[in-house]
């Protein structure tokens, strides 16, 4: 007679069986509309609604979209979501905060491509925010604002090919911020070095129940949830199948091991061209947001080469393991606040985004 363990096991193997099936023929028509409707750049003479859509499509930790934007007679205010936060694996809001200056910077090359001049401050305190103050300006639609609809977090595997000193020359130019360090590493032992911490770093988090629960929450295995949520991530955007959300979800307690995921961490970073890792003067919300600010920059300049980008964030998520990462940078009194490896492949579905009307106050 069979043990209900090995039923269960049978059942989750049935399961994997039919995802497969789907996942070859993914139902992907509705989602892949609205996110055609979602990315699309700016008519002419657009709504403050239209740039804050814009701004929307920017980097953000599990795609919660942890922000609100406030319109007044200057311009757009940006406030964090604390509602939308992620509090195991980032505690201290740090992601949170990058986010907002990734979604600062989409408004700010959006404003100025529709002939908006913009004035960014950001307002520390106990309430930080971005103040962003629109007047009329020339017109200045670059490289950068046409990739905003492209732009995504690549979770493949890359192609394994350099990429040319003068690109990594233009993804520095990009980066410049004052307050933010940019370090590229392209050398094979500085990529297996950074390899170590990442293993590390993503054992540390797979040991840790409550960091599995919170990422689970925020995954979307169905085209039809992720629809109806308008956030999280889609399996589909990271190159997994497209299944069921009960089958999903049976999957993922299945075969989401430290083993399987470490493996994967360790093909991605081989097949990377390089990793850079963005460090802020200082570890507070304002440069935080300047960090955000620089990395959506060099995210846009990537996409307009034709270059991806994903995150690798483990070593600076896992306090433990920040110091001893930031020791290998010869940064010992920084925080690092980013580590992103980049290289080529071909694009992923892209994800989706909620609506401005939910997002104003």
């Amino acid at each position: 007679m069979l043990s209900r363990r090995t039923l269960v096991l049978s059942g989750v193997t049935a399961a994997a069986a039919g995802a497969a099936a789907y996942g070859f023929w993914p139902r992907l028509g509705r989602y892949q509309e609205e996110v055609a409707r979602q990315r699309q750049l700016l008519s002419a003479d657009p709504t403050l609604e239209a740039l804050i859509g814009l701004a929307t499509l920017a980097a953000n930790g599990h795609n919660t979209q942890p922000w609100r934007f406030r319109l007044n007679q200057a311009g757009v205010e940006i406030l964090p979501d604390f509602s939308r936060r992620t509090a195991v694996v980032d505690p201290d809001d740090h992601h949170l905060y990058v986010s907002l200056g990734c979604a600062s910077e989409n408004l700010v090359i959006a404003a100025e491509a529709a002939g908006r001049a913009a004035a960014l401050q950001i307002q520390g305190g106990p309430e930080p925010r971005i103040d962003i103050a629109l007047r009329p300006g020339p017109a200045r639609e670059t490289s950068l604002y046409q990739a905003i609809p492209l732009r995504q977090s690549t979770r493949s595997v890359f192609d394994g090919r350099p990429v040319s000193s003068e690109d990594i020359e233009l993804l520095r130019i990009a980066a410049e911020e004052e307050g933010v360090a940019v370090l590229f590493f392209s050398d094979e032992s500085d990529l297996e070095a950074i390899l170590e911490f990442v293993v590390e770093g993503n054992s540390a988090q797979m040991d840790d129940p409550a960091f599995i629960a919170e990422l689970r929450d925020w995954l979307r295995f169905s085209p039809n949830h992720a629809l109806e949520s308008g956030d999280g991530l889609f399996s589909a955007c990271s190159g997994n199948p497209v299944v069921p959300q009960w089958i999903g979800g049976a999957m993922f307690d299945a075969f989401f091991t430290k083993a399987s995921e470490n493996d994967k961490y360790r093909d991605q970073v081989r097949s990377s061209a390089g990793v850079a890792v963005f460090v802020g003067d200082r570890a507070d919300p304002e440069h935080w947001i300047k960090v955000g600010r620089s990395f959506q920059r060099f995210a846009l300049q990537a996409t307009a080469l034709g270059i991806r980008n994903a995150h690798l964030n483990m070593p600076i998520e896992v306090p433990a393991i920040r110091p001893q990462f930031a020791d290998w940078l010869g940064m010992p009194d920084s925080r690092p606040d980013l580590i992103i490896r980049f290289g080529r492949a071909p694009a992923l579905p892209m994800s989706l985004r909620r609506p401005v009307s939910e997002i104003l106050v």
